[in-house]
């Protein structure tokens, strides 16, 4: 497993969008913007079952995401891994994080009825930086 560079960590911090490639079940790449954090191992993201990356991450867990630098996009991070850990256990308690981290908002407001919630794991595979 790859580490993250001490001196793009930083971006985790930041309300940096990640874009998120997975591969679709016809081989094609479909890349979505995700919130992220990186827990000093693993780059961690949050979705709702039934979304296409989840489908997607289910047939094929290779990934690759790029995170920007929102002070300067001509600095970033991209990642390519593994999906290493798919869980609800402690999905809801994420997603609100993130919801506080690019909202300020304490709970993440977008939830709809019935939702399930998933975190992924991502280990780092190959990692460069610009």
């Amino acid at each position: 497993m790859a580490a993250i560079p001490d001196k793009y960590k930083d971006l985790f911090q930041k309300k940096a969008f990640a874009s998120l490639a997975t591969v679709g079940a016809d081989g094609t790449p479909q890349v979505t913007p995700v919130w992220v954090d990186y827990d000093g191992t693993h780059v961690r993201f949050n979705t709702a079952k039934g979304r296409v990356k989840q489908r997607n991450l289910d047939r094929n867990p290779k990934v690759a995401l790029a995170i920007q630098d929102p002070e300067n996009p001509y600095r970033y991070l991209q990642v390519r891994g593994r999906v290493a850990e798919r869980t609800e256990a402690g999905a809801e308690a994420h997603i609100d994080a993130l919801a506080k981290k690019y909202l300020g908002q304490d709970r993440y407001p977008y939830r709809q009825p019935g939702e399930v919630r998933v975190m992924y794991k991502i280990a780092p595979e190959h990692v460069q930086g610009m």
